[in-house]
């Protein structure tokens, strides 16, 4: 069985869709269902150094 990772309930506006930062949930959410506790959380923190980093189209919320 494959984990998904669950999408945030959508507040009031869109955010336009980041493809790294889909990438980095899902490897989150495979860790996490590994029981790979090191790796889900390398993959949290590539994802705020994505975010901060000015190249997500996503944004900078979360």
């Amino acid at each position: 069985m494959v984990e998904r990772a669950q999408t945030p309930p959508a507040s009031g506006h869109s955010q336009p869709t980041c493809l790294p930062c889909q990438e980095l949930a899902l490897a989150e959410a495979v860790a996490n269902a590994e029981y790979d506790w090191s790796k889900a959380t390398d993959c949290r923190v590539s994802m705020k150094r994505h975010r901060e980093s000015g190249e997500c189209v996503a944004g900078q919320s979360a």
